[in-house]
């Protein structure tokens, strides 16, 4: 095979791609655009021939043939917030939406498809579904938890290929993938118990959140299986600022506690201030399980003992099950589950 320099210093063209592999233009379109039909050695010669060429797919024209953008959103819709920066802001600076968008990036890339991130309240809902209707991606990965989301509803309703971070909170055909909180929960309850601790509390996640309920459902169930049938709670918003009120109001009113379930790690590692401000010493005095196992459980100190779940994995399966639909439209929704596990760190 001969490859050929592009002339006069122009980009090489389709055709000199067909002529150095010795095949028709029409074969070469027909690789680039990533048909089924083309035999594996011939497709091998034609990508060699555009490696050897520098030649570079007109996106456009092509989008215009498949009818794909080669893109894809990652939408992050949260409740709304009076402080437009302060959304942002978590967006942006909160580890599990950074690990989300590393796991789907790390899928998606091998692949050559790009993937726009979206942060949303429904203020700009209609904004959203309007860019997702004209047709500027391929498919959804959609961050959403809380209960009066309408969002999911409305990508669904829109048949644009979709994927959940969790379980929806209302009956819609659609995949998502989630990992098993209220397990979760039980792992931080029995190494508690199992480290001696009697007198347990929790700082539950936002209770209009599925995960948060079902973290604070898991914790108080299990206990209440052991003999344990009141577990004092008290809600917190997922935020290291709001863990460190809500260690501050719970211990308040029941300073005898020995152990404390967090429902994230930002949060136990506010609750950690809290308890340093106050004299209490973790975990000697008091032991302290987190949620999440993100870059958090590494800040706090002592270093933290939390359960983990695989955020970067998740992301990655997400975005594996978008592709699928993507490639065979009307397949069926399909739901995916992870394990968590404990991660035994210094402060329980």
């Amino acid at each position: 095979m001969n490859s050929r320099p592009a002339r006069g210093g122009q980009h090489p063209t389709m055709d000199q791609v067909a002529e150095a592999a010795g095949v028709s233009r029409a074969t070469v379109s027909r690789v680039i655009n990533g048909a089924p039909s083309v035999d594996s050695k011939i497709r091998e010669m034609v990508q060699r021939a555009i490696a050897d060429t520098g030649y570079v797919p007109n996106v456009a024209a092509r989008s215009l043939v498949t009818r794909r953008s080669n893109s894809v959103a990652l939408v992050i819709s949260e409740p709304d917030r009076p402080d437009n920066h302060s959304f942002l802001n978590r967006i942006f600076t909160d580890p599990y939406f950074g690990r989300i968008t590393a796991g789907a990036t790390s899928a998606l890339r091998p692949h050559d498809i790009h993937l726009v991130v979206i942060p949303t309240d429904s203020t700009d809902h209609h904004q959203v579904v309007r860019y997702l209707r004209q047709g500027h991606v391929d498919g959804v990965l959609l961050i959403s938890s809380h209960e009066q989301d309408t969002l999911p509803r409305q990508v669904h309703d829109l048949g644009i290929p979709a994927v959940v971070s969790a379980r929806p909170t209302s009956p819609i055909a659609v995949s998502y993938v989630d990992v098993d909180q209220r397990l979760g929960a039980r792992l931080a309850a029995e190494h508690l118990l199992n480290r001696g601790c009697r007198h347990l509390a929790t700082i539950s996640g936002p209770l209009d959140i599925p995960s948060g309920l079902d973290r604070l459902d898991g914790f108080r169930g299990y206990l209440a299986t052991c003999g344990f049938p009141t577990i004092p709670a008290i809600e917190g918003d997922f935020t290291r600022a709001g863990g460190e009120t809500a260690a501050r109001e719970l211990l308040a009113t029941h300073p005898d506690i020995d152990g404390l379930f967090v429902g994230n790690d930002l949060m136990a590692e506010g609750a950690l201030r809290t308890l340093q401000d106050l004299g209490r010493r973790v975990p000697d005095d008091i032991a302290v399980v987190g949620f999440d196992d993100s870059s958090a459980a590494l800040d706090c100190r002592p270093l933290l003992t939390t359960v983990r779940q695989p955020v970067e994995e998740m992301a990655a399966e997400m975005a594996e099950v978008l592709m699928a639909h993507i490639a065979t439209p009307g397949r069926l929704p399909r739901s995916v589950t992870f394990q968590p596990s404990l991660v035994i760190r210094d402060s329980a």
